[in-house]
């Protein structure tokens, strides 16, 4: 699998030796604004990259390219995608998808038409210890209650309190913790119970109205699923199912999965079935092997899952009225 990455910040920088050390994929090409050029060669020559474009067009007429993996700006998710796919590249799109539900749509439709391979990346789906949890769900007999807690204190936050608002928190580039942070907490409950009845979230906002923290209540038949989010602020990360025989924890962050504990039947077990390696690396290694197979049913079918997570999301800053700019006049 060729991939052709847009970005040179920190997300990419992140990303490239974990693409380096997989045998199935290489990198061709990176490709980053013209202001970011140094940047970009330098990350190309760290990580033996042997193109560099400040020109996206251009990227995208490079044949040896099969997918494109976007580490860019929130709110460029979704033209630099379709951009992509129209051109006939698969799509590896950071978390959160797109700004809106409208937009994933889209995509998915262009996608689907053309026969192009399109992932979210997203680390939660494809962690071993995430895969034995849900193995486990069926055993806890009946669903009583979910409970999320994804918060860290932003590196940005203090900058953010002195005035000097960076992507992560503007409204106009689709920031706040909702989409940044707790949506790994939505990946998680809607992965392995589907898309919720009804969907509200308290928010708590900054001077420009982003959402810097909050709780979003999930409803399903007969429980409810409470993910908490924050980068004001934080607390040990954890996701817990309970059940009326028992309960399974994913311990640590729902973007990490540290391990699994449980107690069901009043049998208590602990397990941990990843190995020490970077945590992006199941999610591209589970692409590479999808691509090599051709398994677009699969991929559609992740896709499907992440059409339901960016339809809670967009519902429930609905909920908040917290306002992007992709909202444009279709909002609420």
């Amino acid at each position: 699998m060729r991939i052709g990455v847009v970005g040179s910040g920190k997300i990419v920088a992140e990303c490239l030796p974990v693409l380096k050390s997989i045998e199935s994929i290489s990198c061709v090409a990176i490709c980053a604004r013209e202001g970011s050029r140094d940047r970009a060669e330098a990350l190309a020559r760290a990580q033996g990259i042997g193109a560099v474009y400040t020109d996206y067009a251009e990227f995208l007429r490079d044949s040896d390219i099969d997918l494109v993996y976007l580490g860019i700006v929130n709110s460029q998710h979704y033209a630099y995608a379709l951009g992509a796919l129209e051109a006939g590249k698969g799509v590896i799109c950071e978390k959160p998808f797109t700004s809106t539900y409208r937009e994933l749509e889209e995509l998915a439709l262009v996608a689907r038409r053309k026969g192009l391979f399109l992932f979210e990346a997203i680390t939660t789906l494809y962690f071993p210890n995430f895969i034995y949890l849900g193995k486990q769900i069926g055993r806890l007999g009946e669903i009583k209650l979910v409970q999320c807690n994804y918060s860290q204190y932003s590196s940005r936050y203090d900058r953010y309190l002195a005035g000097e608002v960076l992507p992560a928190f503007d409204p106009e580039l689709s920031g706040g913790a909702l989409y940044d942070i707790n949506v790994y907490n939505v990946h998680f409950v809607t992965a392995l119970f589907g898309r919720p009845e009804a969907v509200s979230y308290a928010a708590n906002r900054g001077a420009n109205g982003i959402d810097t923290s909050g709780a979003l209540l999930m409803r399903y038949p007969g429980f409810s699923a409470l993910c908490c989010g924050a980068k004001d602020s934080e607390s040990p990360g954890y996701a817990v199912v309970q059940g009326s025989k028992g309960y399974v924890e994913l311990v640590g962050a729902s973007n990490a999965a540290l391990a699994v504990r449980s107690r069901i039947g009043g049998e208590a077990e602990s397990v941990n079935l990843q190995a020490r390696v970077h945590r992006m690396r199941y999610e591209f290694e589970a692409m590479a092997d999808l691509f090599s197979r051709r398994d677009l049913a699969r991929c559609y079918g992740n896709l499907d899952h992440s059409l339901e997570v960016m339809d809670v999301l967009t519902r429930a800053r609905a909920d908040a009225r917290i306002v992007f700019a992709a909202d444009g006049a279709r909002w609420p």
